[in-house]
């Protein structure tokens, strides 16, 4: 069987990868490792070497200039010592049918580099996610619908998720009204807060912790191997850590491990 070689990237203010370097092992894959960015940027390290790139949450760059910019801009513009830039060794990573899980920051970092949605694989930056409309951070469980129809390779088979949250800027917000039109023609839209059936997106607080618009949590690119979500799915992997763990018979595994698992199967299958 082909082993699948995950990495981790941390580094200016990131304070997740341990736990989506766990997530990735109790997914399947057979090489994980956690790479500084710094390790990228210098060429020690190159992404060529893997085949699922996983960018954590945290608190990029203290969050200057808003969520994730900062690091956006040194992505795309920070050549390495082989001359490019890394938004160029990314670009060829996709291009070469790998995968890109981007959660919390992760995501908001997806989304300034124009990554998602990419429509028409454009690369421009058609969304945001911007301060939550309470005014404030907001640390809490949700309840997840999963669009059955996305061809996010993440989320295939899953029909609902319940995960926290831990965000200040977690408000999913677009350029246009087209843009949010071909969002859901494409059914980009993977993954969206809602009520505890897990049937019907919500926009009341707390449900939606942050006001996006149509409930978006989570969305993918058009081929369905870049995904990147606002809830912690590396932050439930067992079942204590689960908020009711103590009062409730539970699986042993975690929700959050069925999607990276579905992502390293997609691989071993595919690559």
């Amino acid at each position: 069987m082909k082993k699948v070689k995950a990495i981790v990237i941390t580094g200016n203010g990131t304070n997740c990868e341990m736990e989506t370097a766990h997530a990735c092992r109790l997914g399947g894959a057979d090489d994980v490792e956690i790479v500084h960015i710094c390790k990228l940027l210098s060429g020690e390290k190159k992404l060529d070497d893997y085949h699922f790139l996983n960018l954590p949450g945290g608190f990029l760059d203290g969050d200057d200039l808003g969520s994730a910019k900062a690091n956006a801009a040194r992505l795309r513009y920070a050549r390495t010592s082989r001359g490019l830039t890394l938004f160029d060794q990314i670009c060829r990573f996709i291009q070469e049918g790998k995968l890109i899980l981007g959660i919390c920051n992760g995501f908001q970092l997806l989304v300034k580099l124009g990554l998602i949605p990419s429509l028409n694989s454009s690369f421009s930056q058609d969304a945001t996610l911007t301060f939550n409309d309470s005014g404030r951070f907001e640390d809490r469980w949700v309840y997840l619908r999963i669009n059955e129809k996305s061809p996010c390779v993440f989320t295939k088979g899953l029909k609902n998720l319940y995960l926290p949250v831990r965000h200040g800027e977690g408000k999913f917000a677009l350029t246009s009204e087209k843009v949010l039109q071909d969002l859901k023609k494409r059914n980009l839209i993977a993954v969206q807060y809602s009520d505890e059936n897990c049937e019907t997106p919500v926009m009341k607080y707390p449900l939606n912790p942050n006001g996006s618009v149509e409930a978006i949590a989570g969305i993918c690119d058009e081929t369905g191997r870049v995904f990147g979500m606002m809830p912690h799915a590396e932050a439930y992997l067992h079942y204590t850590n689960h908020p009711r763990w103590t009062r409730e018979i539970l699986p042993v595994e975690g929700l959050g491990v069925a999607l990276f698992r579905n992502g390293i199967e997609y691989i071993r299958k595919n690559l």
